[in-house]
């Protein structure tokens, strides 16, 4: 073992004490570290400067995540409230307030537009990031939820805490699936396979355990475990899991219990884990201070024979698959971006942008890191090298390699090769090759220009007569008129008015207008799916709460002719929004462009699948 001197790879991060930190898992390049001195700064591992400086919050910064491009991070305070930054554009996204003690646990869904948070007040917050709200909470855990984890494909969210247990939850029903409750002590960390319907979970009671998820069993349990595991990770294989204690890192199998490897660090109490190039990224904070480490994963054992003395007492089966684990189903992955679109800022979010900041310290790293994102990509695209591997060793255990530098390449396209023995020529005619005269490029633009004037003219008819309505200051009889045109292009064009300003959304309207919108989510445009989607996501967010509330409501006493009227409205919406709800469950489960837009609605509507 050749382990480094700790000072030679330390920072100063922070003014004050360090109080969260972590690793960007996409790179295993970026770092972020928050502090009592409310300020979240961001690294780049390896480099001893920072690289860019967010303020905004005025309480200690108590834990931080990146989403999985690495292109935002959000931040939980002592206060209660996240702040959200977007690094490329360098600048505050989002304040969310709503917990009522400090943030303890943060996780971005797949998907990118929601986010998890958990708290010292033992409920569990699911955000969406671009309207700025609370969509549901989750109760259940009774102390602080340290850990938060979405599973691969955004359905489950897994949560570990201080009482003791995991809980799993479903996020489409919004209710819990089930409990783990084998550790004695504060689960510190959770996390989901890559592949397999697998959770693994680290506790102060020196264990590590894993969950099956078809079976809701627990298959495996470790001992040996030096101190209170902290981090857990899954190799990107699926094949293994590192656990990091105090000082040491461990390799586990499973199915049956095994230990395939033991490296003694000193990196004292790990604060996260991280894969790249083959390398162990690792990080840890004392005082004001940040220790970072490299782990040569070409030198740990992570398949083979069982190190003697740390699985006692328990006969090893002959595994039943490549890598000895038993064959689950896989998750289906989302195929959706992890950025999401941009929204309008409000007066409130240009209030919160000047009292928050992001001062770039490093310019020439921040460009490096976070600017060339906006740029046309590159064939290659950019490749980070490894860390500069240590010296070879004649013994055969596992090394610690000191971090010397992040080496990072731009490769540029080379020129496109020209086929051997291929003429283009011999495949195009003469007349494709030679450039149209005047004549013909007008002969060729004029094609089917009748037919469209004649289109446009009656949607220009057609648009002028809810026009004249509209004027009147009447938007359902607009609405009205454009629905009884049969002409879906003008519904589109009227609700993309409506979209715009929310407040004209009225009871009325969505009874009038949620029949236009099932036509429209399943139409072959894919504005017109836009649209549809926009406005279904309003309807769901400004009057769900009132026609739940309706249907539920006792009956009252006398006559309420305008209570009834209500009534009859909202349960008209709810028997159109039932109907909508199947179309928006099966284009979720389709892959394509709004598959992300679906599997929103779906989330928001819930309510309607109990």
């Amino acid at each position: 073992l050749n382990a480094p001197d700790p000072t030679n790879q330390e920072i100063v991060a922070h003014s004050s004490n360090v109080s969260s930190l972590v690793l960007g898992k996409a790179s295993g390049r970026l770092l972020a570290t928050g502090g009592e001195d409310c300020r979240v700064n961001i690294w780049a591992v390896s480099k001893p400067n920072c690289i860019m400086s967010l303020t905004g919050h005025t309480s200690p910064v108590e834990c931080i995540q990146f989403n999985c491009s690495e292109e935002r991070v959000v931040a939980g305070s002592q206060s209660g409230s996240l702040r959200l930054w977007d690094l490329e554009a360098a600048k505050i996204l989002r304040t969310l307030m709503g917990h009522k003690a400090s943030v303890c646990s943060l996780d971005f869904h797949p998907m990118g537009e929601y986010l998890a948070s958990g708290s010292v007040d033992s409920n569990i917050k699911l955000w969406d990031v671009r309207r700025k709200g609370c969509v549901f909470r989750y109760k259940g855990h009774t102390q602080a939820v340290r850990c938060l984890a979405f599973s691969p494909d955004g359905k489950w969210l897994a949560s570990a805490s201080d009482d003791s247990t995991v809980k799993l939850w479903d996020l489409i029903a919004g209710k819990m699936i089930t409990e783990f409750t084998s550790h004695t002590s504060a689960v510190n960390v959770v996390q989901f396979h890559p592949n397999e319907y697998l959770l693994a979970s680290g506790s102060a009671d020196r264990t590590v355990k894993l969950w099956d998820l078809e079976k809701f069993n627990m298959i495996s349990s470790s001992e040996g475990e030096t101190g209170v595991v902290r981090s857990i990770l899954f190799n990107p294989d699926g094949s293994c899991l590192y656990s990091g204690s105090e000082n040491t890192l461990r390799v586990y199998g499973w199915e049956p219990d095994r230990c395939f490897d033991v490296v003694h660090v000193g990196w004292g109490k790990v604060s996260d884990l991280a894969i790249s190039n083959n390398q162990m990224i690792a990080v840890s904070y004392s005082q004001n201070n940040v220790s970072w480490y490299v782990v040569d994963l070409n030198r740990v054992k992570k398949s083979g024979s069982v190190i003697q003395g740390l699985i006692q007492d328990k006969p090893i089966p002959a595994p039943t698959s490549a890598l000895g684990t038993t064959l689950r189903r896989n998750y289906e992955r989302p195929t959706t971006s992890c950025t999401g679109q941009e929204r309008s800022p409000s007066s409130e979010d240009e209030k919160e942008d000047k009292e928050s900041s992001a001062e770039i310290t490093n310019p020439e790293d921040y460009k490096e890191i976070f600017q060339p994102r906006s740029a046309i990509s590159r064939t290659p695209p950019k490749r980070t090298e490894p860390f500069t591997a240590p010296l070879e060793h004649s013994f055969s255990e596992s090394v610690l390699e000191k971090p010397v530098a992040v080496v990072t390449t731009s490769v540029t396209s080379p020129s496109r090769p020209v086929p051997i023995g291929l003429n283009a020529g011999d495949f195009l005619s003469v007349s494709s090759m030679d450039s149209p005269t005047d004549m013909e490029a007008l002969a060729q633009i004029r094609k089917g220009h009748d037919t469209m004037c004649v289109m446009l003219t009656s949607r220009y008819k057609n648009l002028d007569t809810v026009r004249s309505v509209w004027a009147s200051g009447d938007v359902k009889t607009s609405l009205d008129s454009a629905v009884s045109m049969n002409d879906l292009s003008i519904v589109v064009d009227v609700l993309n008015i409506i979209n715009r300003k929310p407040s004209l959304w009225k009871l009325d309207l969505c009874t009038s207008i949620l029949t236009q919108i099932e036509e429209l989510l399943q139409s072959k445009y894919e504005s017109y799916v836009q649209t549809g989607c926009i406005s279904l996501k309003l309807i769901l967010k400004r009057f769900w709460p009132l026609i739940s509330d309706t249907l539920t409501a006792p009956p009252s006493v006398g006559v309420d002719i305008t209570r009834e009227e209500r009534h009859r409205k909202c349960k008209a919406c709810y028997k159109q929004l039932k109907n909508l709800s199947n179309v928006v469950k099966n284009r979720a489960e389709q892959v394509g462009r709004h598959g992300s837009t679906f599997k929103e609605l779906q989330l928001l509507m819930a309510p309607l699948y109990c």
